[in-house]
């Protein structure tokens, strides 16, 4: 079973920017969506964005939309979240996960994720 490594996170202001990476642990054929979840403090884990393995779709989240960007670098077997204008309730450590079909449903084993803390 293929794990993947989140990085990329850390502290930043509020209206800055970050970029996260979630790289395989082992090289991948990429015939998955792979998807970008949050947990936030005392909250349940949502589903941020998505992108799919066949023609590149990608998907946001209502509250993301218009300041995420989500791509792949299949050579690479890693896949991106550049996160711009991040807000406050943007913080959270964030995981990727295969998403079958860019379904909102992740299978396999979480990885360690990558803590973003939006604060000034």
């Amino acid at each position: 079973q293929v794990q993947f490594v989140e990085s990329g996170g850390g502290l930043v202001q509020p209206g800055g920017s970050r970029r996260l990476s979630c790289a395989a642990s082992e090289f991948t054929s990429d015939d998955y969506a792979r998807g970008w979840f949050r947990q936030a403090p005392g909250k349940e884990r949502e589903g941020v964005s998505c992108i799919s393995s066949s023609d590149g779709s990608t998907y946001y989240a209502g509250s993301v939309k218009g300041r995420f960007t989500i791509s792949r670098d299949n050579a690479k077997s890693t896949v991106y979240l550049q996160m711009n204008s991040l807000k406050p309730e943007d913080t959270a450590v964030y995981y990727c996960a295969v998403d079958p079909y860019c379904g909102g449903s992740p299978v396999g084993s979480w990885g360690q994720g990558t803590q973003v803390t939006v604060s000034s």
